[in-house]
């Protein structure tokens, strides 16, 4: 598989499964623009795709904001060109009692999780359909897949991403522009290690079919598959990656 000739953008870049994309589409050959709020992380990744021969860019700022998200795409545009990938990984997570929920918390995951990845799509589309040609994929969880204590913020925003995919793809399936979705299960990222089974994770990947904890790159694979030729007749569709955690 080849991306060469094409420009990604991966929101959240800096780090993780975001950080993990980034590498893997610069070294199939996509010119990759990676935005995060964490300027230095995303610089980090950069450097890394720099040190093995690709092209990359930072943009640090909010990709949950309409006008930091316009700056973003002018300066991509700029430097790398028009484009045709996007990866919409950034978000937030949190673990709270569901009656401990303040609404200010909804809104925020709601705006960071669900409202971000319908801005940075509406703002990138543009290009796609000038090419004729697109990719999208967002990174949802498989929280929404089978829900999950203390989590109904981040779960109900992240099923909002899985029909906001499907939407998509039916839209758009005649333009050639893909639109897939990737649940993540159980990956080992900060996130995860933040969270309250942070200190347990080797244990807990023990339950798992694979007894293994998921890696940022496994994640990665997924994406480089669904924004390739290879996949152009895949759309609208949830790639699990999981090593069959729910599977039992």
């Amino acid at each position: 598989m080849t991306l060469k000739g094409k420009v990604a953008v991966v929101t959240g870049g800096a780090k993780g499964i975001g950080r993990a994309v980034s590498i893997r589409l610069a070294r199939d050959g996509a010119a990759v623009s990676v935005w995060d709020l964490d300027g230095a992380g995303a610089d980090d990744t950069v450097n890394e795709i720099a040190k093995a021969g690709g092209r990359a860019i930072a943009c640090a700022g909010d990709a949950a904001s309409a006008g930091s998200i316009a700056g973003f795409v002018e300066r991509t545009h700029a430097e790398l060109g028009p484009i045709t990938i996007l990866v919409n990984n950034a978000g937030i997570t949190g673990f709270i009692d569901f009656q401990q929920i303040t609404e200010e918390l909804w809104d925020r995951m709601m705006a960071i999780n669900l409202k971000g990845p319908f801005l940075c799509t509406q703002a990138i589309i543009p290009d796609m359909l000038a090419a004729g040609w697109g990719r999208i994929v967002n990174i949802s969880s498989s929280s929404a897949q089978g829900g999950a204590a203390m989590m109904a913020h981040y779960a109900s925003s992240k099923g909002g991403v899985i029909g906001f995919t499907k939407a998509l793809a039916i839209e758009y399936a005649a333009r050639s522009i893909t639109v897939n979705n990737v649940p993540p299960g159980f990956v080992d990222t900060p996130m995860l290690r933040g969270s309250p089974v942070g200190e347990h994770v080797e244990e807990t990947a023990q339950a798992s079919p694979m007894k293994r904890v998921g890696k940022p790159e496994d994640i990665a694979a997924a994406c480089a598959y669904l924004v390739s030729d290879d996949a152009a007749y895949v759309t609208g569709q949830t790639i699990s990656v999981n090593g069959g955690r729910y599977l039992v």
